[in-house]
């Protein structure tokens, strides 16, 4: 290897963002261990104490006259990350005096001691190494990083989900001491392909077959994506009627609650909802009195009250006298204007796809059963993993079961700490192609997951509930949520809008690092954010064992005998 004092390179120019260097002998610049390249990394120094890190961003040769000939220069240009003093880096920052003396290539100790003394082992979480020296290990720092919001980003065919399988992984492995059994992660997959089960084989899974969210625990906004019709002229009033009749139904089954609101966690018999909205389609009254009521068999009731009236209406449907002029009139919903809302309400209610909701077992399940089961600690056995398949989901309710797992995981972080006054049990929210349930949309059926996904991005971290999302099409998330991520494993994006989203919404300004998106390989990513030392672009190691997201081998597959599908099979699962 060449010396130091052999190496003909020079600053020529400096900018806030950008240094040039001249080259006149690219040879000897260049050390034996490595080859310079873009990506490649150069100490810039005035003196031994400090010194510029770069990472070179591109390359160029200029033919410059000199005398009688013609002298070829080497020009690398090279983005500034930060300084190096004493051994320890400095994210920022410039102590160098103007023009720098020195340049050389950064050895691969150099950068291995960088990354290894950048933070505390007890804090490093480890599932990269440098693409370009794949010996060095590119540790982040394991509270930054995941108690702040992670965005994972890349095309079809990238590796992202094979990277974020090898960071889960990591997490649940993970332990201060030796000692055995599960650590003390939580974890909850939202997997709208079912490609995580086999990477995690040990985890807590809920199918559509499985899971339990009782109908009782929807909030406002999730009520209204399943029972009302967007672009309804009689939304308003249908909302109106729904929280008064539900309210009153959830008093009705929980006499001796001191309070119970629309919002109450409280069970309430749904027929007792079909019921009053019934009677409330078809009752007659008298005209004089509306707190009586006749039936057809000439029976007449008069109530105390508007609620002791809905009580009666819950418990039976009731045979109503039919109208008589100025003697028994119509009610005031027995004009047809709910009959649609009524015949709406029914069919979801006797939909089998959405028995997880209106089902027995979710009828008789109680708001502990359902936290339990959602976050991993079952009576009989815990895991530090749950994974909620979403793939046997109907699409039509897919928005409200995530709105409505993601608004109970917040609660349960939100009470216990205020019970405990600490957070013992922080979670990670990973949201897989968050794009299908978060996205920039104003649509209605979207309103639900919006809402209480963006409310864990701007308050979760308060409450220990931190996300990590994961999409091939960043530039249709919403902007609230993206923009809340700190950390960044940005992959290759080939789609021009997606590029230019994340390059604006990244917080560090990289120049032309990030213009290499589009040629990474399968498993490279650009790794930026509050936890790592450094911006770098990274091999995350592959993950074992492996979600089930490979790309499906065609031509391979072509060439084999002719195989039967096997349509009993599909068909049974298709119909269940």
């Amino acid at each position: 290897m060449s010396g130091e004092e052999d190496i003909n390179a020079e600053v020529v120019s400096v900018f806030p963002n950008k240094v040039r260097i001249a080259v006149d002998d690219l040879a000897s610049f260049q050390i034996a261990e490595q080859s310079l390249r873009v990506g490649s990394f150069l100490k810039i120094s005035d003196n031994d104490d400090v010194s510029l890190i770069c990472i070179i961003e591109s390359f160029a040769i200029e033919l410059r006259e000199k005398r009688d000939d013609t002298k070829r220069v080497y020009i690398v240009e090279a983005y500034p990350l930060g300084t190096l003093c004493g051994g320890v880096f400095r994210r920022g920052g410039d102590e160098l005096a103007i023009p720098p003396k020195k340049v050389v290539p950064a050895s691969r100790a150099e950068i291995a001691a960088i990354y290894a003394n950048a933070f505390a082992e007890a804090q490093r979480c480890c599932f990269s190494t440098l693409t370009r020296q794949r010996d060095v290990k590119v540790p982040v720092h394991g509270d930054r990083f995941f108690n702040k919001h992670i965005a994972v980003v890349g095309a079809t065919g990238s590796g992202k989900s094979s990277s974020v399988a090898t960071i889960l992984q990591e997490a649940t492995s993970a332990k201060a001491s030796e000692y055995t059994g599960l650590n003390n992660s939580h974890i909850v997959i939202f997997d709208i392909h079912g490609e995580y089960k086999s990477a995690f084989p040990s985890a807590n899974l809920l199918s559509a077959d499985d899971i339990v969210l009782p109908y009782w625990l929807l909030s406002d906004g999730e009520m209204e994506d399943m029972f009302l019709e967007s672009g309804d002229s009689n939304n308003y009033n249908q909302e109106a009627l729904l929280r008064t009749l539900i309210t009153h139904c959830k008093e009705m089954a929980n006499p001796g609650a001191v309070k119970v609101s629309f919002d109450s966690p409280v069970p309430y018999d749904i027929t007792h909802l079909q019921n009053c909205l019934a009677n409330l389609a078809r009752e007659t009254k008298d005209a004089s009195d509306p707190l009586t009521i006749e039936t057809k068999a000439g029976v007449v009731t008069s109530f105390a009250d508007e609620g002791t009236r809905l009580t009666a209406y819950a418990q039976a449907l009731i045979d109503f006298a039919a109208t008589k002029h100025s003697k028994i009139n119509k009610g005031p919903y027995a004009d047809g204007s709910i009959d649609k809302f009524v015949r709406r309400i029914a069919a979801k209610i006797g939909n089998p796809r959405l028995n997880f909701m209106f089902g027995d077992k979710a009828a008789k399940a109680t708001l502990e059963d359902v936290l339990r089961q959602i976050t991993g600690y079952e009576k009989t056995s815990s895991a530090n993993v749950t994974i909620i398949d979403l793939s046997g989901i109907p699409f039509e309710v897919l928005s409200i079961t995530v709105s409505l797992v993601t608004r109970l995981l917040f609660d349960f972080a939100y009470h216990a700490r205020r019970t405990s006054g600490t957070c013992e049990t922080p979670f990670l929210l990973v949201y897989e192609e968050a794009h299908k349930y978060a996205p920039r949309s104003d649509l209605a059926r979207f309103k639900a997951s919006l809402n209480s996904i963006e409310r864990i991005a701007k308050e979760g971290r308060k409450y220990g509930v931190s996300l990590l999302i994961s999409s091939q099409r960043p530039s249709e998330i919403s902007e609230t949520i993206f923009s809340q991520c700190s950390n960044f494993l940005a992959m290759r994006l080939t789609n021009p809008e997606d590029q230019a989203y994340v390059k604006r919404l990244l917080p560090d300004t990289l120049g032309n690092l990030t213009a290499g998106l589009p040629a990474l390989e399968q498993g490279e990513a650009l790794l930026i954010g509050d936890a790592v030392t450094m911006p770098c672009v990274v091999y995350v190691r592959p993950c074992s064992p492996q979600p089930s997201s490979n790309d499906i081998r065609y031509y391979e597959i072509w060439k084999n005998p002719w195989h039967a599908a096997g349509f009993s099979v599909s068909f049974d699962q298709w119909l269940k």
